[in-house]
């Protein structure tokens, strides 16, 4: 039987840890607030946004909503990031993705003060991350070597295989990876025989965007499963890339959906805020 990674524990962990340190920096005087910018109404956004903003009332931190129409200009959006990048009482800023069609999102990333991007999604987080400088992490990567080390999963000079390249979670997974010692391998759609390469790994990590995807065939006895995706399948309920019921059975850990990682995700959102807190 796999052990069950637990996000939302892990997760709750976490957020503790960080209330305690906004405590400790508002008792020396130092404050900060998130704003929070979506565009449009998307459902699923404004589940995540108010996620956040539960997240930030629980350990804290004042949070800043900023719900834009759909039909907000990238000019107005942009204007709006360059006033927040100026407040000084604004120490993160996070734009939520996707953006409609019409705005430019890399645009729009580029535009956050590197000082602010809490997503750790600015080019300048992205490179110092690359040659292993200070700066903020992406959240679900970080999240994800969290839930290792905190489940006493050893990556050290283990085999990790990553399915998926996003700038999001594949790319920076893979250097996280490599910072922890483990041996990396990325995999992507145009990728050859992919379960034999897939079944390599001691660390499995599934980031590819197509529900209940990956079975028995493509893990090895043993290996750790970290399911990144989530989708509503045929039933409406929620489910990962990974079919949960069956490779369960032969993984010695795995990540529920939901439940593993998508916790994670916020927590170490929040844990860029504290620190963007404690350095500002």
């Amino acid at each position: 039987m796999a052990m069950i990674i637990d996000g939302k524990k892990i997760s709750q962990q976490i957020k503790e840890e960080l209330k305690e340190k906004v405590a400790l920096q508002k008792a020396k005087g130092k404050t900060g607030a998130l704003a929070v910018v979506q565009v449009g109404a998307d459902p699923a956004s404004s589940v995540y946004v108010r996620n956040k903003k539960n997240a930030c009332a629980f350990i804290g931190i004042e949070s800043l909503a900023y719900e834009l129409p759909e039909e907000t200009s990238e000019e107005e959006l942009l204007s709006l990031i360059a006033e927040l990048n100026g407040k000084e009482k604004v120490k993160g800023i996070l734009v939520q993705l996707p953006l409609p069609a019409h705005i430019n999102e890399d645009k729009v990333i580029q535009a956050i003060s590197p000082e602010k991007d809490v997503d750790g999604f600015h080019p300048q987080s992205v490179g110092a991350m690359v040659i292993g400088e200070k700066g903020f992490l992406s959240c679900t990567p970080a999240g994800i070597i969290q839930l290792l080390k905190r489940s006493d999963i050893e990556i050290c000079g283990k085999n990790c295989v990553i399915i998926g390249r996003s700038n999001i979670v594949g790319k920076p997974m893979a250097l996280l990876m490599l910072r922890e010692n483990a041996t990396v391998t990325i995999t992507h759609s145009k990728t050859q025989n992919l379960a034999e390469v897939c079944k390599q790994a001691d660390i499995l990590v599934v980031a590819m965007g197509k529900p209940q995807f990956i079975g028995a065939e493509y893990v090895k006895e043993g290996a750790v499963v970290i399911d990144v995706g989530i989708h509503r399948d045929a039933d409406n309920k929620l489910c990962g890339d990974v079919k949960y019921g069956e490779v369960e059975p032969i993984a010695s850990a795995i990540t529920p959906v939901p439940g593993g990682v998508g916790p994670m995700t916020i927590a170490m959102l929040m844990n860029n805020c504290v620190q963007s807190i404690e350095e500002g």
